[in-house]
């Protein structure tokens, strides 16, 4: 079996576009589709023909190229079934849990309400790699604008189950502004405060900071470390739930 092939790419501002490409049968999928444009040059510059369309949510900035994308490539659209009256040109609507084959790999999806409420990621577990939309980013994550801190924190907690080398592609660039963000919530963290050098490195370098990995989130992103003491003590949260430091935590950056 040859692996799958991956093309990430950005879309105006901080959009992120990935083609995933599999050899064995042809097929390719953009996960989400900000942009008509965008996503045509990215497979033109790879020479791939779009089979499949994979929807996070129903979000302008993720959706707003499916319908030219459908004309042109006559490609399957795959997304949330809690959506499909959001999200137009859906053929296949999918829940948590469910499972589906793209080319040679097996997907497996994964509800991850609280950015909106139908919200579902996809994960590759033969490949190692899972799409989390604009739930998990690198060093962050999605505002709660649908659900509640605590459906989010249980999303998260989905994600944080996955094996630490799992490879994770997100929505957006908001690397450096969560890392700033994250610095004054763990400041004494010295694994976080070397991403930050890396990543600072990047952007100047123009490079962008993702793909991430399930172990490095774990290890430096506030949002999943609501168990470390030093967080809740600067938070005066020490006996808090998991959830409530967590809230409080996306409480904080929704006002940074």
């Amino acid at each position: 079996m040859s692996k799958l092939q991956f093309h990430q790419f950005i879309i105006g501002n901080d959009n992120f576009g990935v083609l995933v490409h599999d050899p064995d049968s042809g097929q390719c999928v953009s996960i989400d589709a900000p942009e008509y444009d965008a996503v045509l040059n990215a497979l033109q510059e790879t020479g791939w023909s779009l089979s499949h369309i994979f929807v996070t949510h129903w979000h302008l900035d993720h959706v707003e190229g499916i319908e030219g994308l459908k004309q042109k490539f006559k490609c399957n659209v795959v997304g949330p079934t809690l959506e499909a009256d959001k999200i137009k040109n859906l053929d296949v609507t999918v829940d948590d849990g469910d499972e589906f084959q793209f080319g040679s790999q097996s997907v497996r999806v994964i509800s991850t309400p609280g950015h909106t409420l139908g919200m579902v990621n996809f994960y590759f577990p033969q490949a190692g790699v899972v799409f989390t939309g604009d739930t998990l980013f690198a060093l962050g994550c999605g505002r709660v604008f649908e659900g509640d801190g605590a459906m989010m924190w249980e999303s998260m907690q989905k994600l944080a189950a996955l094996p630490r080398e799992t490879i994770v592609y997100c929505g957006h660039e908001y690397t450096l502004a969560n890392g700033d963000f994250a610095l004054g919530i763990d400041s004494g963290n010295k694994k976080l405060a070397a991403r930050m050098d890396k990543f600072i490195a990047l952007r100047e370098a123009g490079k962008p900071t993702l793909p991430t990995t399930i172990g490095e989130e774990l290890d430096t992103n506030p949002f999943l470390r609501t168990d470390d003491l030093a967080i809740r003590k600067g938070l005066g949260m020490k006996d808090a739930s998991d959830s409530e430091v967590f809230s409080e935590i996306r409480s904080r950056k929704d006002k940074a």
